[in-house]
């Protein structure tokens, strides 16, 4: 075997790299394919040089650069933020990073609560179904009920007697009574039988009952736990998109501070005040259902030459609008025309206890001016509510007809910016989360990004 020595060339990357003039991945391909020049040589592998050597770690040492210098794309990356708002992305991607995996575990979580509370019902429904079966069971099989009923046929046969007329009557009359005292003990043996078969399931699953409560309390603290750890994650998130940059002449400047002329809530200023004073936070008129605001909104958070990211925001926040004003309506915070015949005569107050009774008894606002489901109360109905609201059904003196009724909440509205400012002041993450409840799960996308979305829906602009 003839060994050859191999000389490894220069690389311009690992030479730029050494003598550190600056020139790196940008420039030059870390991977590049490496020189070799053949040249005969005496009879022994030549050992590697230090050149050599370091050729062959440079691919490595430039792919490290590289993955430091890339900006990393995720989760909470530029693709996922408003357009407006490339600075916060960059200054807050590690809190969106943090809100991300504590949302996902908090869903983990509360799939799983929900699965442990649905298991203990299920568990709980099963161990009913059985003992409800055995107690039936052992009705049927007690000896006073056996006894009545045999009682009964012997009643039945000494009719049938008393009627006979002929030979073959008795004989019927004898067989149909044994027949029917054949058919009671059977009966009465199979309930036995059965009753202590349900019995004996009902107590097999009453053993894992206190075992399956456990475990479905277990797992809604848990997940109660994590959905105040996602809530303070996204808290977190809001508060640094909202936060300026320390430098901010090395960011980009948002959307929001360039529209600094635009008149907008002082910072100690609450819906509510605002609402007092007259004044029309963009929130306030989507809830009214302004056009024009939805429209500069969405044009605030996407990129204008993205139809697909106006799209998904335009949904994201009809969802939220949607959100709030169902709720609103759930709280019977309605305004009822003074004019009306039934509504008018009473107060405000007086008309959302009425409306609250009604939904209690399943007859609900559908918020266009009509019933939930077309279900529509009665009279009776409409005096039980004002009985449940503490008002007395002798001062109406003109109840409405059945077509006065079905149209009774045609003039109603929705007081959304009132309830808003009152269960929500300060549109606080916090404040939002709490008062949607469960409908704010379908809204993760719009939390993640709530320090952007906040101050443009209190811009009175």
């Amino acid at each position: 075997m003839v060994g050859i020595p191999i000389s490894g060339g220069a690389d311009p990357v690992l030479g730029a790299l050494q003598s550190g003039t600056g020139a790196g991945p940008a420039s030059e391909p870390a991977t590049r394919q490496l020189t070799t020049t053949v040249t005969p040589a005496a009879p022994r592998v030549a050992s590697p040089s230090p050149a050599t050597a370091s050729d062959r770690i440079a691919p490595l040492t430039a792919v490290g650069l590289l993955e430091r210098q890339m900006p990393r794309r995720g989760p909470g990356g530029p693709s996922d933020s408003p357009s407006g708002d490339a600075s916060a992305t960059d200054r807050c991607a590690e809190e969106r990073r943090l809100a991300d995996e504590r949302c996902e575990l908090a869903t983990r979580a509360r799939t799983q609560a929900d699965a442990a509370i649905n298991g203990l019902r299920l568990a709980q429904r099963s161990y009913d179904e059985h003992e409800a079966a055995a107690v039936t069971a052992s009705w049927k099989a007690d000896p006073r009920a056996v006894h009545e009923a045999k009682d009964t046929a012997q009643g039945g046969f000494r009719s049938a007697v008393a009627a006979a007329t002929s030979p073959d009557q008795l004989e019927a009359a004898a067989r149909d009574w044994l027949t029917e005292i054949n058919r009671i003990n059977n009966e009465a043996r199979e309930a036995t039988t059965t009753a202590a078969r349900e019995h004996a399931a009902a107590l097999a699953i009453g053993a894992t009952l206190e075992r399956l409560g456990l475990e479905a309390d277990a797992a809604r603290i848990s997940a109660a736990n994590a959905d105040a750890t996602c809530l303070a994650a996204r808290e977190a998130v809001a508060e640094c998109d909202e936060r300026p940059a320390e430098d901010p002449s090395s960011h980009v400047v948002p959307l929001v501070a360039v529209r600094a002329g635009a008149p907008r809530l002082e910072e100690d200023e609450t819906l509510g005040q605002a609402l007092e004073a007259g004044g029309e936070p963009r929130i306030f008129r989507l809830l009214h259902g302004d056009r024009q605001a939805m429209t500069t909104l969405v044009a605030a958070l996407a990129d204008a030459s993205d139809p697909d990211a106006k799209r998904r925001w335009q949904l994201q926040m009809t969802n939220l609008i949607e959100a709030i004003v169902a709720d609103a309506i759930e709280a019977s915070a309605l305004d009822f025309p003074p004019e009306h015949e039934f509504w008018g005569v009473f107060t405000r107050v007086q008309g959302r206890d009425i409306a609250n009774a009604l939904s209690s008894l399943g007859y609900r606002f559908d918020g266009l001016g009509g019933w939930a489901d077309g279900h529509y109360p009665s009279q009776r109905d409409l005096s039980l509510a004002l009985g449940y609201a503490g008002i007395d059904p002798m001062r109406v003196r003109h109840w409405p007809t059945e077509e006065g009724t079905t149209e009774l909440f045609r003039d109603v509205s929705v007081a959304a910016d009132e309830y808003l400012a009152g269960i929500a002041g300060d549109l606080t993450l916090a404040e939002m989360v709490a008062m949607l409840g469960r409908r704010a799960d379908g809204l993760a996308e719009v939390w993640n990004h709530w320090g952007t979305i906040r101050p443009l829906l209190l811009d009175e602009g």
